[in-house]
C-alpha cells in the first residue's frame, strides 16, 4: 500500500492554505475529492478506512481539511468558504489526478458543501459525487429541504444511507432520490447510524460496513469511468 501525501492548498485568500492527503494506488483507475464531516477532519478513523480500503479497489483519493478543522476550531466555516475549499480541493485533485475520472464528496457536511458547490456551478471535471451519510435535516426533525439544491446538480449521485442515520430519514430520502431520476442512486446500509456504526446485536462489525461502502463506491465510480 502507498503512503499518503501530504500537500497544502490555498482554501480561499482569505483563509489561507490548508492540509491534504494524497493516496494514490499504482493501479489507479479513478480518483475522489473527499471531505470530512462537520466534527472530524480527513485523520479521523474513518475516513482514513474508506481512502485505504478505496485505494485496495484502484481508487485513489484526496482527503482535505477545511479552514476551521485545520485551525482546531469547532464551528464550521461560512458557507462561502466552505465552498470555496471544495472547489479549490477538486482543482487539486484534477491536477493529481493526472487524467484520472474524477469524482468529489464527502462524509456528511462534506458531502453537502459538494452537492451545494455543483449545483452553483459544475466542478471542472467532476463525473460523479460520492456522499456519505448525507445530512438531509436535523436530528429529530424529518424534513427534506436541506436536498431541493439536489435538483439543480447537473452529474450522477450515489448516496448512501444507514437505515439508522438520524440525520437521513430514509422515508424522506427515497422519495428524494426517486425525484432525481437516473441522477441519483441509493444504497442503503443495513443497521448503520450516520457515522456508519452498527450495534453488536446486528451481527455485523464496523468493519464489514466499511468493506460494504467502498465495494458500492468502487462499483459505482468504475461504471461512470
Amino acid at each position: 500500500m502507498s503512503e499518503a501525501l501530504p500537500l497544502r492548498f490555498l482554501a480561499s485568500r482569505s483563509a489561507g492554505e490548508v492540509s491534504a492527503l494524497w493516496l494514490r494506488p499504482g493501479a489507479a483507475r479513478a480518483a475522489l475529492a473527499l471531505a470530512h464531516g462537520a466534527g472530524a477532519g480527513m485523520h479521523h478513523g474513518f475516513l482514513s478506512g474508506i481512502a485505504e480500503a478505496l485505494a485496495e479497489r484502484g481508487v485513489a483519493t484526496l482527503r482535505y481539511q477545511f479552514p476551521y478543522m485545520e485551525a482546531r476550531q469547532r464551528r464550521p466555516d461560512p458557507p462561502a468558504l466552505l465552498l470555496a475549499t471544495v472547489r479549490a480541493a477538486v482543482s487539486l485533485a484534477k491536477h493529481q489526478a493526472e487524467g484520472l475520472p474524477l469524482f468529489a464528496g464527502g462524509k456528511s457536511l462534506g458531502g453537502r458543501m459538494t452537492t451545494t458547490a455543483a449545483a452553483r456551478e459544475a466542478l471542472p471535471g467532476v463525473r460523479g459525487l460520492v456522499l456519505l451519510g448525507f445530512p438531509l435535516h436535523s436530528a429529530g426533525s424529518p424534513a427534506s429541504e436541506r436536498g431541493a439544491h439536489l435538483h439543480e446538480v447537473g452529474v450522477p449521485m450515489l448516496f448512501l444511507q444507514g437505515t439508522r442515520d438520524a440525520l437521513a430519514d430514509l422515508e424522506f430520502v427515497r422519495p428524494l432520490c426517486d425525484s432525481l431520476g437516473g441522477r441519483a442512486e441509493l444504497r442503503v446500509v443495513e443497521g448503520a447510524d450516520h457515522s456508519f456504526r452498527v450495534l453488536k446485536r446486528s451481527g455485523r462489525s464496523d468493519a464489514e460496513v466499511l468493506v460494504e461502502l467502498a465495494d458500492a463506491i468502487a462499483e459505482w465510480t468504475a461504471r461512470l469511468a
